[in-house]
């Protein structure tokens, strides 16, 4: 498919760091070695988990952000493949499919102007373009019966995973938001800020809970309008780490709650956690082995449909951190989800 680049033997070999008397996570993952039907080489293998990244950073710029959330994939693959392959880790289980790039796009928003609002309205378009491709990635991997786990770029990229995961079951599902903004905002061309009110609108999503939602940047509007939706339920992060009127686990509970038993996708923002180079970086956030107990807690959930961990922004001087991080994430949430 356009914009896929899959991910090879001599990509393996290349980033593989191997070590006597040790056996790394990437020596025991599969890739596929034929792409033209990919529907078709997933459904027979006995794999449960397709990795796949996102390198782009045009749904931030689309919403006035910070780039360089296309930078997370390579900083990833790089430290997952070399974790240890043992009882705890499951790389059997794993195929890596590649990444989705969109070199074309990124060179369109290195020309356009954040200030100039039709510059933002390209960016916009370009948006929908993304939407589309992610969107029947989902669908395949979900139509062969795998789970995705989705890394890189902005936020944007939920629209695509509940939009493919909704049209590969055919109903809506529910989505459970670790992040410090609703993304919840007005319908104004795709951007990262409004990824799940276009699923909602669009009839794909139908439950919608944020965790940790920051106080400090939700307007008055956005509230009252979150609190009329009966669909839509939060948590802010000051109500459970700062004032500690409600408990992490509790809320943990309620979140689950609200999802019912529906299929729900889990989606994990780096802005939420605190200081993690991302788009929207805070010095006041969840800390690294909270956000690791809410994957954990969601990822040994039966209905669980996909892993979305987005919007970090590596540099060059950090990328081994937020590698490792996002790793973590990764295994954390196969290693629970295997013992459902």
């Amino acid at each position: 498919m356009e914009h896929l680049k899959p991910f090879t033997s001599s990509d393996l070999k290349s980033l593989l760091n191997k070590r006597s008397k040790e056996s790394k996570f990437g020596e025991h993952i599969s890739i596929l070695s034929d792409y033209s039907n990919i529907y078709e080489q997933l459904i027979n293998l006995d794999v449960n988990y397709v990795i796949f990244g996102i390198k782009e950073d045009v749904g931030v710029f689309a919403n006035y952000g910070h780039t360089g959330t296309s930078r997370a994939w390579d900083a990833v693959i790089k430290s997952l493949l070399n974790m240890q392959s043992n009882a705890y880790t499951h790389p059997k289980k794993v195929l890596i499919l590649g990444h989705l790039e969109f070199d074309t796009y990124q060179s369109k928003i290195n020309e356009l102007d954040p200030h100039i609002k039709k510059d933002i309205t390209k960016a916009r378009k370009l948006v929908s373009k993304i939407d589309q491709s992610v969107a029947f990635l989902v669908s395949q991997i979900v139509s062969a019966g795998k789970i995705p786990i989705i890394i890189g770029g902005g936020h944007n990229n939920a629209f695509g995973a509940i939009k493919g995961t909704a049209l590969a079951l055919k109903k809506p599902i529910n989505a459970v938001n670790f992040d410090a903004h609703h993304d919840f905002r007005a319908e104004e061309g795709r951007h990262s800020g409004n990824g799940f009110s276009y699923a909602f609108a669009e009839g794909f999503l139908k439950q919608y809970f944020v965790f940790g939602l920051h106080e400090n940047y939700t307007s008055e509007k956005i509230f009252n309008t979150l609190k009329k939706i009966k669909e839509v339920a939060f948590t802010t992060f000051e109500s459970i780490a700062i004032r500690k009127e409600v408990k992490f686990k509790a809320e943990l509970q309620r979140a689950l709650d609200h999802m019912s038993t529906t299929k729900f996708g889990l989606e994990i923002d780096c802005d939420a956690i605190q200081d993690i180079p991302s788009s929207a970086m805070t010095p006041s956030g969840f800390s690294v082995n909270q956000t690791r107990q809410f994957v954990h807690y969601f990822g040994s959930q039966e209905h669980v449909g996909y892993l979305h961990i987005c919007e970090a922004a590596p540099t060059v001087m950090n990328e081994t951190q937020v590698g490792k991080l996002i790793s973590h994430l990764i295994t954390d949430f196969i290693r629970a989800h295997e013992t459902v």
